[in-house]
């Protein structure tokens, strides 16, 4: 069974809170399974491993209660995870580098946020990449559209201005592996 840092958990009950007040957070609890309810409840560490089963349910709850239900709030999600879980350093780096160098780095960092899979980026002109989701342990459309969303945000967190963000090939939908492309222009 696959995990996921419970920074991804925290980044998802902040984004709740934010944006849709301090109901929204019991609103979700309500929604979830008691043992999830309960594992929450207990407190969940940034940097402690918690389990996909649990991050999956919280999403689709989330996407059900505040989306349309066809987790395109996911994406959204995603996004705001890319700068709630960018440590103060990484920002430097992020404005002194292009997409393409941060993305190498998110590759290598993969196992800090996962303990499946790996993320694969492949340059595809000077402005577009693709990444790939390789053997992870259990894909979902929450998960890839989250993924989604962490790379259109972070390349404009660069400085660069997002042209193009998608989702090419999904595991879910019976494809090899996950892949997204990002084009975007300049800073």
């Amino acid at each position: 069974m696959a995990h996921v840092k419970g920074s991804a958990i925290l980044a998802r009950l902040q984004f709740v809170a934010e944006r849709y007040g301090a109901t929204g957070r019991p609103r979700v609890l309500a929604e979830l399974s008691p043992a999830v309810r309960a594992e929450l409840d207990a407190g969940v560490l940034p940097h402690q491993w918690v389990s996909y089963d649990l991050f999956i349910e919280l999403n689709v709850a989330i996407d059900k209660l505040f989306g349309a239900g066809d987790l395109a709030l996911c994406y959204e999600m995603g996004r705001y995870g890319a700068e709630a879980n960018l440590p103060t350093l990484y920002r430097i780096f992020y404005r002194l580098g292009s997409p393409l160098f941060i993305f190498r780095k998110a590759a290598r960092l993969w196992e800090v946020h996962y303990d499946s899979g790996r993320l694969v980026p492949s340059q595809e002109g000077s402005h577009q990449i693709r990444i790939k989701v390789l053997d992870f342990d259990h894909p979902h459309r929450a998960h890839c559209l989250s993924v989604l969303g962490w790379a259109a945000r972070s390349v404009e967190l660069s400085g660069a201005t997002l042209e193009r963000a998608e989702e090419e090939r999904c595991r879910v939908r019976g494809d090899g592996a996950c892949e997204f492309t990002c084009a975007w222009k300049p800073a």
